[in-house]
């Protein structure tokens, strides 16, 4: 494969404004399209409304369990962000290459395109599966339908290489999320008479103090865990509403918080101490004053941790693949916790810097995209070789 091939393929994509809030329709066609004029047919799993699409195709026998090259279609908003480049169309100064996605994640995506003649070429021993996803980005939702359908055929991929960008540095693990609403309700009244209502702003700001407090808990450090940066599971609340004028006591008040959760550690014990300190401390001083107060949680997404162990066969198949057993982990979530809840195990390894991602001028450089292309060769001269139940 060639860099050339990769970089028009980038072009490519790029090219479709696959904004989460938007359609990816357009680049999962032209993805179909392009494999399709390869001899690989492709299988697609739409969401409920018909607007987007999982896509995943098989390349090479599919008698025996194969590796899943993995990416999301998906991109974040350039809404507000000073671009000095066209963010849909690619662009390249001074070895980079410029556009939304080229490093999370488009930019792996193009290079597995690229390795797919090479991968025709070849008499391969066991398959290669694409798995493109959509909605990645507002909480890994789109890959759950096709991990489910996966789940239930009788022969599930052997391992899954997600191509988040990490610098091409091999990565097992990373930490799981779990967003959630607070919804408040209280009782207004003229601020005059405040204490015959129930401000849900003051209650909220209980709310989020002891979410303070259960963040500090999980910090302690003897619930570190080192491979992580940082250490500990960490709580923090990002957007709060609330108010109407500043002489009218509150009604209502809501604040949304996430749990970035270490593997092993079940997120949702912060929701359930939150609620549980609500209904003991906070409910009933609020319904002495108004019995129609509330607070709810709404949860908003979740996806698990991932840690997959440095002596499994996928760890040792990254280490062959990326040529360091310098394994480490990333703060940032990737849809890999869910393909191994399905069996699947998984490890992360991609061109790019996630310090680019989600940035105005966002970019992979040529030489990461290379890298990649050479990583993917690697991955076509080892499945060329190996014998059938080889493994490193």
């Amino acid at each position: 494969m060639s860099e050339f091939a990769s970089r028009a393929l980038l072009a490519r994509l790029v090219g479709f404004a696959t904004v989460s809030r938007d359609s990816n329709l357009d680049l999962i066609g032209f993805v179909r399209d392009y494999l399709a004029s390869l001899g690989v047919a492709s299988e697609l799993f739409l969401n409920t409304e018909g607007t987007k699409a999982n896509l995943f195709a098989t390349i090479g026998p599919t008698d025996v369990a194969g590796i899943v090259l993995s990416g999301h279609t998906d991109v974040v908003p350039v809404d507000g962000q000073a671009w000095t480049v066209a963010p849909f169309a690619l662009s390249e100064h001074d070895g980079r290459l410029y556009g939304r996605g080229t490093a999370d994640m488009k930019g792996f995506i193009a290079s597995v395109l690229a390795a797919v003649p090479a991968l025709l070429a070849e008499p391969l021993r066991m398959p290669v599966h694409l798995a493109f996803s959509y909605d990645e980005e507002v909480g890994c939702l789109g890959v759950r339908s096709m991990l489910a359908a996966l789940e239930q055929r009788p022969l599930k991929p052997r391992l899954c290489l997600i191509g988040e960008p990490t610098e091409l540095k091999p990565v097992l693990g990373h930490k799981g999320k779990l967003a959630v609403r607070c919804q408040v309700q209280g009782a207004a009244c003229h601020s005059a008479y405040a204490p015959y209502g129930v401000n849900a702003i003051e209650y909220a700001a209980k709310l989020i103090g002891k979410l303070g407090d259960l963040g500090e808990a999980l910090a302690s450090p003897e619930r570190h865990d080192c491979r992580f940066d940082p250490p500990f599971s960490t709580v923090q609340t990002g957007v709060i509403k609330g108010g109407t004028a500043l002489n009218i006591v509150p009604a209502h008040c809501e604040f949304d918080f996430e749990v970035r959760a270490l593997p092993g550690f079940d997120a949702a014990t912060v929701a359930s101490e939150l609620q549980q300190y609500a209904d003991a401390e906070l409910l009933p001083r609020m319904r002495k004053v108004n019995r129609e107060s509330a607070i709810r949680l709404q949860p908003l997404s979740a996806y698990p941790g991932l840690a997959t162990p440095a002596d499994s066969e996928a760890a040792q198949l990254l280490a062959l693949l990326s040529g360091s057993e310098a394994f480490g982990t990333v703060a940032f979530g990737t849809e890999g916790g869910l393909f191994d809840q399905a069996g699947i195990p998984t490890v992360v390894c991609g061109p790019g810097s996630m310090d680019q991602g989600h940035k105005p001028d966002e970019f992979v450089s040529v030489e990461q995209l290379r890298a990649c292309d050479a990583m993917l060769a690697r991955l076509v001269a080892y499945l060329r070789q190996m014998p059938v139940r080889s493994w490193p």
